[in-house]
Parts: structure tokens; C-alpha cells; sequence
């Protein structure tokens, strides 16, 4: 039977596939495929790890005081005999043999199976048993993690050669929620279409979709639940819905649309490498944000003219705690840099915290779950403040970088003068360093990223201390409007048109362009065709964005007259609903 799930559109689009569910387990697990030749391995790991977890309760329970024996020890048996019991091991070999999926991955699968047949057992002794499955299931997973490091598996586990297991069928990605680090992971995947339970326009999952062009969409709320294995799925970017095994006419018609799309994609095209000036002259800089340096060369493929945003972050992501020393961080900067052929590359320091914390958290062993408010908490430059050993490592690695082309540094989260002055003094640091080493570095400007309201109202005394500013709308909408926007419960509330976001943004490009500073947008606004015209009449030359979104702004700049525009912004920043008037004023005057 067909139903439909409506959750946010994030990514634009029409996506057609087979259902590959990724359960939620309260214990953090990667999720990826193996090869065909890694099977046997995987199993075997599995297999080890089942070993370990027998050894343990085995030790447990021989261990027990006399006085303690008896329930406990008849509740450890009974682990012991899930741990061996075919339903879960035998069914979980299958997952890995059959759908290739990683030993983790295939265990929190099958507990997932098995949640749902406890929870509709009758018997309620019987259904409080599935807490039995699930703690069995927590020790096989830690065992995984003890038994053997995944060591370079999981960077070869993407490859095609593992999408055998599903023929020719297009697969699309359901789950509660990806990990930052999945994601990554998943970026070089099989998948055509994400599906989440959770999550918001500018959560990481809807960000990292829009950059792989992708159609997705978030906050659905119940569809992991609802969508079983294998299912056939429609994902409609566009309007937020997802479609459960559809009828063959539905089917049809979003295979209309599809090709509709991709004669769309076909023209845009075509603009790559126009040159973006708008109709009165004013030429218009539009920078690609990427996550890792393979991503440079898609960058230049979309008619990119420089990075304004190189997340260094993902460098240290889904590495077990193990963080990138100066030369591996020097060799992937110089890569990008290198890519991009003399083009300007703006590195952002390492941006950790909220959504994307890391395994180990350096000094302070900072865990994402255990932080009350992960938004508000050590992330970004305070982290990077907090770790300076960390700091001066990362920036000695940019520096020596910036001897092969043009870079910049920016600086996450800015919102003290202190922390303005410390950071110039660790870049100065740094430099004194690698000029005592003996090792090439090259001349650098160093920008704050305003994302938070205070830096955005300090504005003019950030830009005594800094060469640029780049604007990250994402957080500023949050920090302005107090709305975390990975939260699909209040994620509508999030608002890019608020009065209070715009005067803020309208408020840096003009302080910005007074003082002869260089500022552009970066965050998801940017890439954003519907904003193009107002940011343009405020001011910015200059916005970075998803390599994918490059064509679409693109054309919306050389149908733009910025005079016309500028003479326009007044009355839409004083509308009660600047979104209607911008509509009415903007863009009807860009359209003519």
C-alpha cells in the first residue's frame, strides 16, 4: 500500500530508489559498505567480536559472590544464549553476505528487525526482553570496536563495487539521522536521495545533500519506522514529501519530472564558465565551499572562481580520536590549493563542536552528548583557543600551504576582541616557528566568520583587527532567532527573512564595504537563487556556496541590475513580511 511521509525540503529535486535503512542505536556506529572481497573479513570480525563478548559474561558470571548468584547469573545466561542465538549472529552474517553492509552496520540492522517483532509480541514478560537484545547488541558493538581498529576499511568501503548486492536498482539512504562523519562517507556513495527523521533547512545532513546535488528530505519524523527494507521510494526535494512504494501512474509522473530536472540541470550548465556580471556592469565574485580537497576539482568544474570556504573540519572527523598531524593537514591545504590553479582558497580553522563533534575532544575529552548545549559550549575558535599546541599546528600547516597560491584564513565563531588578538598572536606564533624551522610560508589574510549577533554588531571594531569577514548565515539565524536549527521540532520558526537576520547582515556588508573590507556570504543563503537579489542590493559582491549551487545564482546575477535593486532594498528591509516584499519589488524588477 502506498503512503506518504511529509517532512522539509532541503535539496531540491526528484529522487526514485529502493529503500537502505540505517537504524538508530543508542551506541554511535559507521555506517558503510565493503567490498565484495572484504565479506569474509567482516564476518570474521564479527565473529571475534562475539568471542570477546562470550568471554566477558563468561568471566562475569564465574566471578559472581555466592549471595549474588541465582537471578543474575540465569540473566547472564540468557545473554550468552542471544549472543549465540541464530536470529541475531545468523541473520546479521546475512546483512553483511547479501547487502554488504559493515559488521555495525549489519547489527544495528538486525536489532532493528528485532525491536519491531518484540514490540508487537502480546506477551509483555516477552516484549521486555527486546532490552535483553539491545544490551547484547551494545557489547557486540563495543567488542567490534576493541577486537579490531577499522584502519583503512571504512576509506575503501564506498566503492561502487559494493552496490553488486543491489543490481541495477537506484538506492536511497533512510535513516533517524547521518552523522557529519557518514556523511562524508556517504558523499562518495551509491545513493541517490536522503530520507531523516530529524533535522532542519541548515542541518549538516540538508547542507552535505545540497552540495552533493542530491534530493533530500529531513524532519520526517516517523519514516525510519515506517519505511521497511527494500521499499521502492519517491523523494520530492521540492515539495518535502516522500512516497512509499508508489502506484505506477505516481511513478510515472515523478519520472516526467525527473528528466524534466535533468534538462534544466542540461541548460544551466551552459553558464559554467560565463563570466557572473550583472546587467549594469558590476561584476560579482561566486566562490565554491567544499569539504575535503578532492572537492577542488568539482569546484572548477562549476565554474568556480575561487574557495570561500574550505571546511578543514572534515579532516578531522571519523578518525577514532586520532587527529591529523601538521603534515598530513600541510598536504591536503597544499592539495586544494594546488587544484584550484592560482584561484584564491579561503581555509577555515577546524570548526568543532555542536554538530560535529569528535571522537576525543583533545584536553577536555568533549563529548557532543555529554554538553548540555553543544551550540553554545567550546567549539569553533573557543576550542581552538582551549587546544593551542592543536592551533599552532593547524596553522603552521595553512601557512607552509600558502606558499604554493593565495590563501586566506578564517576564523569560526569570533565573538571577543580577545579572542580576535589571541588568534592574530597564535597565526604570528606560528609564522615565527616555521621561519626558526627553516620552512617556506607565504603571505596570508586572516578574516572572522560572523555568525553569531555580538560580532555582527561589533562589527567595526573586528574589522581593526582583520583583513576580511565572511558571513556564516546558518549560525547567525540560530544564535539571533535561539533556534537550533538541526531541530525539526522548531526547525519552521528558523527564518533566513526575519527582520532581525536581515538588519544584521545588511548592517556587516556595510560596515564592511565603508571600512574596504572585503565580506561575502557563506553560508547556505548564498547558494540560495531566492536571496540573490537582496544580497546583491545590500551591497555583496561576493558569495560562496556548494559547488552545485554555482549555476542557478549565476543566472539570477546576470539578470540583475544592482542600481535598480539597491533603490528597491529600502522599503523591504522596513516591510512587516520582508519575503512578500522582496517578492513584489526585487524580484519583478530582476525579472525585467
Amino acid at each position: 500500500m502506498s503512503i506518504q511521509i511529509f517532512g522539509m525540503p532541503v535539496s531540491r529535486g526528484v529522487a526514485i530508489g529502493r529503500a537502505v535503512l540505517i537504524a538508530s542505536s543508542r551506541v554511535d556506529v559507521a555506517h558503510y559498505f565493503v567490498p565484495i572481497d572484504g565479506v569474509d573479513h567482516e564476518i570474521e570480525r564479527l565473529r571475534d567480536a562475539r568471542d570477546l563478548v562470550a568471554a566477558e559474561l563468561t568471566a562475569i558470571k564465574r566471578d559472581l559472590p555466592a549471595d549474588a548468584r541465582g537471578e543474575l547469573a540465569a540473566l547472564l545466561d540468557v545473554h550468552l544464549m542471544l549472543l549465540h542465538d541464530e536470529a541475531l549472529t545468523g541473520a546479521t552474517k546475512a546483512w553483511i553476505s547479501e547487502r554488504h553492509y559493515n559488521a555495525e552496520w549489519a547489527l544495528s540492522a538486525q536489532l532493528e528487525v528485532l525491536a519491531r517483532q518484540f514490540d508487537d509480541m502480546e506477551d509483555e514478560y516477552l516484549r521486555e526482553r527486546k532490552a535483553d537484545v539491545e544490551q547484547v547488541v551494545e557489547r557486540l558493538l563495543r567488542g567490534l570496536t576493541r577486537s579490531e581498529s577499522e584502519g583503512d576499511l571504512g576509506a575503501i568501503a564506498m566503492s561502487r563495487q559494493a552496490r553488486d548486492f543491489a543490481g541495477e536498482d537506484p538506492l536511497v539512504l533512510v535513516a533517524n539521522d547521518v552523522a557529519p562523519a557518514d556523511m562524508m562517507q556517504f558523499k562518495r556513495s551509491i545513493f541517490t536521495g536522503f530520507v531523516t527523521d530529524v533535522g532542519g533547512r541548515t542541518s549538516h545532513t540538508a547542507i552535505v545533500a545540497r552540495s552533493m546535488d542530491i534530493p533530500a528530505v529531513v524532519g520526517a519524523r516517523e519514516a525510519s519506522r515506517l519505511i521497511r527494507q527494500d521499499d521502492w521510494l519517491v523523494i520530492d526535494g521540492d515539495a518535502g514529501v516522500v512516497i512509499v512504494n508508489p502506484s505506477t501512474i505516481v511513478l510515472e509522473e515523478y519520472r516526467f519530472r525527473q528528466r524534466q530536472s535533468e534538462l534544466e540541470r542540461a541548460r544551466l550548465d551552459r553558464l559554467r564558465h560565463t563570466p557572473a556580471i550583472t546587467l549594469d556592469g558590476e561584476a560579482v565574485e561566486l566562490l565554491a565551499n567544499i569539504e575535503l580537497p578532492d572537492d577542488a576539482g568539482s569546484a572548477l568544474e562549476a565554474g568556480a572562481v575561487g574557495v570561500g570556504l574550505f571546511r578543514s573540519e572534515f579532516l578531522f572527523m571519523n578518525r577514532g580520536g586520532d587527529l591529523p598531524d601538521e603534515d598530513e593537514q600541510f598536504e591536503a591545504y597544499r592539495a586544494a590549493v594546488v587544484a584550484m590553479q592560482g584561484l584564491p582558497v579561503t581555509i577555515r580553522t577546524v570548526d568543532i563542536g555542536a554538530d560535529k563533534p569528535l571522537d576525543r575532544m583533545g584536553l577536555h575529552e568533549l563529548r557532543h552528548e555529554h554538553t548540555l548545549n553543544p551550540s553554545l559550549g567550546l567549539r569553533a575558535i573557543r576550542w581552538s583557543l582551549a587546544e593551542p599546541g592543536m592551533f599552532r599546528q593547524q596553522l603552521r600547516a595553512i601557512l607552509r600551504a600558502s606558499a604554493f597560491g593565495k590563501v586566506r584564513i578564517l576564523i569560526p565563531m569570533v565573538a571577543q576582541l580577545s579572542e580576535a588578538r589571541q588568534t592574530l598572536e597564535a597565526v604570528a606564533r606560528a609564522r615565527q616557528q616555521l621561519d626558526d624551522a627553516g620552512r617556506a610560508h607565504g603571505a596570508v589574510e586572516v578574516g572572522a566568520m560572523v555568525e553569531v549577533p555580538a560580532a555582527a554588531l561589533m562589527i567595526d571594531r573586528l574589522l581593526q583587527h582583520f583583513d576580511f569577514v565572511s558571513i556564516g548565515t546558518n549560525d547567525l539565524i540560530q544564535y539571533t532567532l535561539a533556534i537550533d536549527r538541526a531541530d525539526e521540532a522548531v526547525s519552521h520558526l528558523f527564518d533566513p527573512w526575519h527582520p532581525a537576520v536581515l538588519q544584521l547582515i545588511a548592517g556587516t556588508i556595510r560596515s564592511s564595504l565603508d571600512a574596504r573590507r572585503h565580506v561575502s556570504v557563506c553560508g547556505e543563503m548564498a547558494g540560495d537563487p531566492a536571496f540573490t537579489d537582496l544580497l546583491l542590493a545590500m551591497g555583496l559582491r561576493s558569495f560562496s556556496m556548494h559547488p552545485a549551487q554555482l549555476a542557478a545564482v549565476k543566472q539570477r546575477v546576470l539578470r540583475a541590475d544592482t542600481r535598480k535593486l539597491a533603490a528597491a532594498l529600502a522599503p523591504v528591509m522596513a516591510a512587516e513580511s520582508p519575503a512578500k516584499a522582496a517578492a513584489q519589488m526585487l524580484g519583478g524588477m530582476a525579472a525585467h
